[in-house]
């Protein structure tokens, strides 16, 4: 059996999987939102999570490995080595370090433009080296305290093995992280920043007071998971040319697996999980944080997402001709315009709750077709969509993603793909399966497909012309106001 455990934004999610792929178990612990508008968070409280998580899992005895992913990319500054608090039956974790900055933290923005000038590309204030180098600047003493500088998953793969590593996704992934030469330009200290392993390599074993505190085997292997884009694109079965994995959450990833390298400035490449394979990547910020924005202000936020999916699936495809742009943190792919701001066009007398609620589920789809429109422009071939995250599980939110980009949409069994990832890249390091592809293809199964209807073809097609020429009409109004105002966006909302 396998231990996966996923540490998001807004929840911890942990399961155990059999080698058969079957998920045995489950358990999701909530998250606090985090502090500083939303772009900081206690990573002591994943911990916290973490042994919740345990204890609805029940025994620990027959894990055969550990695999641990996380969102990215959040910066986590360590000052000191994981410490047991308590006695017997109270055992508590804790790891010194300052709060995590989230992915949301975008204040680094003029350390962002330093870094893109010596990478070579832009790298957009969210990334790993844009905040370190904003903490050297602006409080050098946490800096001068920090030992390490871990992602999410490393934090609680440090905490449980001790052992500090950075977990590089692939080739062609430098930009995004670091290099000697590029710390060394930098002029930041490459000690704070612990040495790259694969996905699939062993981080460490479980130390003997964790093992002996949750019930772990003896020697337990904590395997290096990857970031969460890596699991799920394994998780959907996102392993071959024109499939897509459409990762949902708070934010939205978009991986299309390619046979060659594509390079454009607006989207990400590097190699697939799939050693013969390019990865295409779209990063969209908060598509379902906006889903979230507007349910909480129509007053139901007490009430289940059904009954939101509901009110939305009231009101007639098109919204009555409301567009909705989702940049409510700024946008990354395809635009990279942290000074972007949401915006709802058509308002009008005869608008009402269901048009609003449904123009925001269509804006998200449309920044997911913007995506994919970018990668066919690049001469990609798109075949089909695979879903996985938490608004996958509405068939109504899949249908409007099918019916607004055009392609199949694929909704795998495991919902909560990135779980079911790691245990494919347990499967393959422990030799169950021969390699990452193979293993995919066998455990990842399709419950249903929801194919685009025709007859709304030309009337989305029309209105994500208007999506694009709203923000090209607004761009040098938000660039205006972001240099007027910067203190309304020091928050990295």
């Amino acid at each position: 059996m396998f231990l996966t455990v996923d540490i998001g934004t807004s929840s911890l999610k942990a399961a155990i999987f059999s080698a058969a792929g079957l998920c045995l178990n489950m358990a999701a612990v909530p998250l606090d939102a985090g502090a500083g508008g939303g772009c900081e968070a206690d990573p002591g409280n994943w911990l916290a999570a973490f042994q919740i998580a345990l204890g609805r899992l029940g025994s620990m005895r027959e894990v055969e490995a550990l695999v641990i992913s996380g969102n990215g990319p959040t910066l986590v500054p360590v000052t000191g080595e994981p410490e047991w608090k308590g006695g017997s039956g109270a055992f508590r974790l804790i790891v010194p370090a300052d709060t995590a900055r989230l992915w949301l933290d975008r204040r680094a923005r003029e350390e962002a433009a330093a870094v893109s000038a010596l990478a070579g590309g832009f790298v957009d204030p969210s990334f790993f080296l844009p905040k370190a180098l904003w903490i050297k600047n602006h409080q050098p003493r946490l800096y001068e305290r920090t030992r390490h500088f871990l992602s999410t998953p490393e934090f609680l793969a440090y905490a449980l093995t001790g052992e500090a590593r950075t977990v590089f996704p692939s080739r062609g992934f430098e930009r995004w992280f670091w290099t000697k030469e590029l710390l060394a330009a930098l002029d930041l200290d490459g000690e704070r920043f612990p040495p790259f392993l694969f996905p699939g390599e062993t981080i460490g074993e479980v130390s003997a007071v964790a093992a002996r505190a949750w019930g772990f085997p003896p020697g337990l292997r904590v395997i290096a998971g990857g970031p969460d884009f890596f699991v799920g694109i394994l998780g959907t079965g996102t392993v071959s040319p024109g499939r897509v994995c459409d990762r949902s959450g708070t934010s939205e990833g978009i991986n299309l697996c390619t046979r060659n390298k594509v390079e454009d400035p607006r989207l990400m490449s590097y190699a697939h999980p799939i050693d013969s394979y390019w990865n295409l990547s779209g990063i969209i910020s908060t598509s379902g944080r906006a889903v979230a924005w507007v349910r909480e202000l129509l007053g139901m936020g007490n009430l289940g997402f059904d009954e939101f999916y509901a009110l939305a699936a009231s009101a007639r495809p098109g919204s009555s001709g409301l567009v909705f742009l989702p940049y409510l943190a700024g946008e990354r792919a395809p635009l990279w315009d942290p000074a972007a701001r949401g915006v709802l066009a058509g308002l009008s007398l005869s608008t009402g709750r269901g048009e609003l609620a449904r123009a925001v589920i269509e804006g998200a789809a449309f920044a997911v077709r913007d995506v994919i429109s970018v990668m066919e422009e690049c001469g990609c071939s798109l075949e089909e969509m695979r879903v996985t995250g938490g608004p996958s599980e509405s068939a109504f939110f899949n249908q409007v993603k099918a019916d607004v980009c055009g392609r199949p949409v694929l909704l795998p069994v495991q919902k909560e793909a990135g779980l079911l990832g790691m245990a494919i890249i347990a499967s393959a390091a422990l030799k169950k399966y021969r390699d990452l592809k193979e293993a995919a293809e066998v455990l990842v199964k399709i419950e249903k497909t929801f194919f685009p209807r025709q007859e709304y073809g030309d009337l989305y097609a029309g209105m994500f012309d208007l999506y694009r020429k709203t923000y090209r009409n607004l761009k040098a109004q938000f660039q205006e106001a972001d240099v007027r105002k910067p203190e309304n966006f020091l928050s990295g909302l």
